[in-house]
């Protein structure tokens, strides 16, 4: 925080394999993934930390993060005259030769970091989920409730419910009484019983609090070491975990129709579908928000171009793009070229993706260095694209970095 506000250190959980985003995160962790065209997943929780002020951030990375960490050093330079970083820090075994047991373990093995900035609160971060948020209002209902730990929830619908940590909320809206870690069949809410408190995976300890439970949890030997699973009902069970509703956390520059967007990108069908949230006329996610921007690296590119009758539609084009085929609702990253004749509907394409000359692309994420031959077909036959490709339950059909196209 900045000079005369409370010090406050962020740890970001980014050493997640990502399992159910393959192929995608075959060959990097899952929050160096690219979305919307020229971020990477880990941009946007770094982007709402310093944007809310929290300078000094610790990114705790473990699962293929050599591309997380170049993106890191080279893109998050934070002023060093004035104490501030952006810093991925690599499993280090200091607790003896293992890795990463769990999201808790991670943190305990870094504590480390902890001793050595003596910080009042520790803001706990996921590295991985789409939204825009201000930590310094989460920061300021902690210190106010004297909890232990406040744990951001947001509503979702109750049939959600297995796929996240969901909380139950006390009489007053904000202790935590509960803790369930995805639940097959949790209550809903007394005000709105179709719908749940899920966990966004977001945390503000007391840097005492912290400190305790991951000792604590350290020494349970039934403990799977997870933050939400373990330390967060280990805490609530103590009395000492609040709740703060994302819904009333305010940016400036958010629209009515952005505000409180939040998405778990874990699987290919939410990757997509977050995706297709970014090209509508009225964006459900507003990526053109100046006053709360999302920091990423920019390359020295030149401007998209559209040449040989080339269009594009609904679409997201980035720099060093050329078009001179057909793209709609499509989000297009650096560097893809789509040669004439060419359809691209519905697609996500990464780095330097070639589509052939009278190729056709639908419905598909295909991964950088992906090139499409001539006349070639994706998302057209169902049949044979289960049998070449990823497809998802929702259909979408997705290729890995540099994947051969039949």
């Amino acid at each position: 925080m900045r000079r005369g506000g409370p010090s406050v250190l962020g740890i970001v959980l980014a050493g997640g394999e990502g399992k159910r985003l393959m192929p995608l995160t075959a060959d990097r962790a899952k929050p160096a993934v690219t979305f919307g065209g020229t971020y990477r997943l880990v941009d946007f929780v770094l982007s709402n930390l310093v944007n809310g002020d929290i300078l000094r951030i610790c990114v705790l990375t473990q699962y293929k993060s050599h591309s997380l960490d170049r993106h890191i050093t080279t893109t998050w330079r934070m002023s060093s005259l004035l104490g501030n970083y952006v810093t991925p820090v690599p499993a280090q075994q200091r607790l003896g030769p293992r890795w990463y047991l769990g999201s808790a373990d991670a943190i305990l093995q870094s504590l480390n970091l902890v001793h050595d900035e003596q910080p009042e609160y520790v803001a706990v971060f996921g590295a991985d989920h789409v939204y825009r948020m201000d930590p310094r209002q989460m920061l300021t209902q902690h210190i106010e409730s004297g909890a232990g730990v406040t744990v951001a929830g947001i509503r979702v619908p109750r049939a959600e419910s297995p796929s996240f940590g969901v909380i139950t909320p006390g009489s007053d809206g904000r202790t935590v009484t509960g803790f369930l870690e995805k639940p097959a069949d949790p209550p809903g809410l007394a005000d709105d019983p179709g719908c749940v408190f899920a966990s966004m995976g977001n945390y503000v300890f007391t840097t005492k609090a912290l400190v305790e439970a991951l000792h604590r949890d350290a020494e349970d030997p039934d403990s799977v070491h997870d933050m939400g699973g373990s330390v967060l009902p280990q805490l609530t069970d103590r009395g000492e975990a609040a709740l703060y509703d994302f819904s009333a956390n305010h940016v400036p520059g958010e629209t009515t129709r952005d505000q409180g967007y939040w998405r778990d990108v874990g699987t290919l069908d939410a990757y997509y579908d977050a995706h297709m949230d970014l090209i509508a006329e009225r964006p459900a996610f507003n990526l053109y928000n100046r006053d709360w921007p999302v920091y990423t690296h920019s390359a020295q590119l030149s401007p998209a171009r559209f040449n040989a009758g080339g269009m594009a539609g609904e679409s997201i084009i980035s720099a060093g793009c050329l078009i001179r085929g057909q793209v709609t609702r499509s989000v297009l990253s650096p560097g893809v070229v789509v040669d004439p004749g060419a359809v691209v509907q519905g697609s996500v394409l990464h780095d330097n993706v070639h589509i052939g000359r009278g190729a056709v692309v639908r419905g598909a994420v295909l991964d950088k260095n992906v090139d499409v031959p001539p006349g070639a077909t994706i998302g057209v036959n169902p049949g044979r694209d289960a049998e070449l490709y990823t497809v998802s339950k929702g259909g979408v059909i997705a290729l890995g970095k540099g994947q051969r196209v039949s």
